[in-house]
């Protein structure tokens, strides 16, 4: 039988007695609950107390314990919104729990503009030398012993049937932060995974290692990035065609090894709950979904969650050749508050005959009814 699940925040369930209820109503028999979460703001449409959350910096929503960080540079924060719970995953869990929900952690591990502009050092940095504060590096060893604390934390205190793990790798230069201005620019593709690439003390060294001169990289990059700002040259169809495959390949090797050595930590500090990795099929992407090559692992996650927000024959196309490339099973990531919410059950039966084996709907406290009612046509036609 295909699993159904649907993502939700702590502040969707805490201080509201319905909420546990209203998800089950939904047909779903998983949740996937924010354990360690970027800044956002929400709506909250259903709760007793309020009707939107403006979480103002990147929190642990799981119990900190404050002897398990000390020594360590990176530690979490805990929310100051909402409610006044220091353990809100836990109170979300155990009222999912009691009407009979299964929880998976949704752990963001690199996004964090707080930590990232109390650590300059740790975070990407551009062919520029510009720093992107939001996103924390996770070739530095700091970054990365935060990560594998944030799984170890939650796997430790908390009975959740998995985690689900989000920004594993390097988030780039797209990023939705305040007052965005830079579409005005027409940057290409190729031009924004040039921006992406890091090159930070930690990855410049890991390149040089791979006999790629780091300063002429950085020179390189700067160049065609400016040829296509200032003179409407485009940088290429490809980072292999603006670099060349030589530095393409050094660069994407290094960000595989990265990823895979900290995704197989993470699965080892679990404590045997299923570890579900975001990702995307491409080792040129950056962002939230990491971009790895799916075959990569000698040590897989337990499902790789593939994001299907887009057109419906393009997220189509992507589980077909995913499921073609790999034998481990296909989370399909369906957005329940985009457009054309009436396709859903078509889009979720369709994802599960080329190779999803379970959905999580995005996202059950942000839906309004009839998205609701649509996440339900869809978990009932199974």
């Amino acid at each position: 039988m295909v699993r159904h699940g649907a993502f939700a925040y702590t502040w969707d369930l805490v201080g509201d007695p319905a909420a546990a209820e209203r998800m089950a109503d939904l047909g779903v028999d998983t949740v996937t609950l924010q354990a360690a979460y970027h800044s956002v703001r929400a709506t909250t449409a259903w709760h007793p107390e309020h009707r939107l959350v403006h979480a103002t910096y990147a929190a642990a929503y799981f119990r900190i314990r404050p002897d398990r960080w000390h020594g360590l540079r990176l530690r979490p924060v805990a929310p100051t919104w909402a409610v006044d719970d220091q353990d809100r995953f836990g109170t979300a869990a155990a009222a999912l729990a009691a009407v009979g929900l299964r929880t998976e952690a949704w752990l963001v591990l690199t996004h964090s503009s707080l930590l990232g502009g109390a650590s300059p050092d740790l975070v990407v940095r551009n062919a520029f030398g510009e720093n992107y504060r939001y996103a924390l590096c996770p070739a530095q060893p700091e970054v990365r012993e935060y990560a594998l604390m944030l799984v170890r934390e939650v796997s430790e205190q908390y009975a959740v049937s998995a985690l689900m793990l989000e920004a594993c790798g390097w988030l780039g230069f797209e990023h939705a932060s305040q007052h965005e201005k830079t579409s005005g620019a027409d940057l290409s593709v190729c031009a924004r995974d040039l921006l992406s690439i890091c090159l930070c003390s930690a990855c410049g060294q890991s390149l040089a290692d791979r006999d790629v001169d780091v300063v002429e990289l950085s020179h390189d990059i700067r160049t065609t990035v400016d040829r296509e700002l200032q003179g409407g040259v485009p940088a290429g169809s490809s980072v292999a065609e603006a670099l060349g495959l030589r530095r393409a390949r050094a660069i994407f090797d290094h960000r595989r090894d990265v990823i895979t050595r900290l995704v197989e930590d993470a699965k080892a500090v679990a404590r045997g709950n299923e570890v579900l990795l975001m990702a995307t099929d491409d080792p040129q992407v950056t962002g939230p979904d990491v971009g790895v090559d799916l075959t990569a692992f000698a040590q897989p996650p337990s499902a790789y969650v593939l994001k299907c927000w887009d057109d419906e024959e393009a997220a189509i196309a992507r589980i077909k050749a995913a499921a073609a490339r790999t034998a481990v099973p296909l989370v399909a990531n369906v957005n329940a508050v985009g457009e054309r919410t009436e396709d859903l059950p078509g889009l979720a039966a369709r994802l599960v005959a080329v190779g999803a084996s379970e959905l999580r709907y995005y996202h059950a406290g942000l839906a309004s009814p009839a998205r609701q009612q649509a996440i339900c046509a869809a978990v009932t036609q199974r």
